[in-house]
């Protein structure tokens, strides 16, 4: 009898492990994850840190050079072009251009949904991908269906604790070196915050752009679990997967996120170009974002604004 009941729990632990993260803390129907963790109580608190008001494009230009995962890419098209010809409209004689855009959402400066990746095919709060991805779209957990996000930002400068800039690829930032930044900034994570990890990649884009491709320092699976836990509402970097690359565990494929965006609703801002928050030693501000509402969108292609 013992032998049968210890084979039955080797064969139901892969199960159980598997089911482990969801139903969601947010409850079993929930679709935002952390997103719950903002309150317009939080807004005004993080509005109060707004001294100088003076503002900071966290997105990067993106374009058909932008280095992107392939086969990702970037193509514009200015359509009824003017060349100073063509007859113009009306007395007033208007003229003007239109654009078509054919591009990938996860290009530039991105936010990644809860729909992007998951474990198994399966994603956040226990959705199959059978029950919510379509070839024109998903269901649920799109990009469109987001509340803005507006709260408090905070900076974690890596560079300087390092004394590196940039750091080298494969660089992992954990929990440990969280903690120690944050404490040295005294600046305590709290539940609702947007975590931005300043590494100096996005000096390698410029410099580069093979070379950024390749690899690059940034957030490791023990720092994940430990943001996550911690309630915030988004992480991101100036890199272009958030995630230290390689892997900390070189049988792990992007790892960090998962664990992220299906165990626990948490949301990846990639590419943000925190050079200037850096430089003029910011460490926590008013994070704005108003990303694009595309109908069953994965990602999104956005332009956060930091204010201090």
């Amino acid at each position: 009898m013992k032998s049968l009941t210890m084979l039955l729990l080797a064969v139901s632990a892969p199960f159980a492990s598997a089911v482990e993260w969801y139903p969601s803390k947010y409850g079993a129907d929930d679709t935002l994850g952390a997103i719950n963790n903002l309150s317009p109580k939080k807004v005004m608190q993080a509005a109060k840190l707004v001294t100088t008001g003076k503002s900071y494009r966290l997105g990067v230009e993106t374009g058909p050079t932008s280095p992107a995962y392939p086969p990702r890419s970037y193509s514009m098209t200015v359509l009824q072009l003017d060349d100073g010809t063509g007859t113009p409209l009306g007395i007033n004689k208007a003229t003007g251009n239109d654009d078509l855009m054919n591009l990938w959402m996860g290009i530039g400066s991105q936010i990644d949904g809860l729909g992007h990746m998951g474990i198994n095919h399966t994603y956040y709060n226990g959705n199959h991908a059978s029950d919510f991805v379509t070839p024109k779209g998903l269901t649920k957990l799109s990009i469109d269906k987001l509340p803005p996000i507006v709260s408090r930002g905070v900076l974690l400068d890596m560079t300087k604790h390092y004394g590196q800039n940039p750091l080298p690829e494969g660089t992992a930032i954990n929990s440990g070196e969280i903690k120690a930044v944050a404490k040295k900034n005294g600046t305590e994570i709290e539940s609702g915050d947007v975590v931005l990890l300043h590494t100096g990649w996005l000096n390698v884009m410029d410099a580069d752009p093979s070379r950024f491709m390749n690899g690059q320092p940034g957030l490791g699976l023990d720092g994940a679990r430990y943001l996550a836990a911690s309630g915030v509402v988004a992480v991101g970097a100036d890199n272009w997967a958030l995630e230290v690359i390689p892997a900390e565990n070189p049988d792990h494929a992007f790892p960090v996120h998962p664990e992220l965006l299906a165990k626990n609703g948490v949301y990846i801002l990639e590419n943000m170009d925190t050079r200037e928050l850096a430089a003029d030693g910011v460490t926590e501000f008013l994070f704005v974002l108003g990303q694009p509402r595309f109908v069953g969108a994965v990602q999104a292609v956005i332009n956060p604004v930091a204010i201090r």
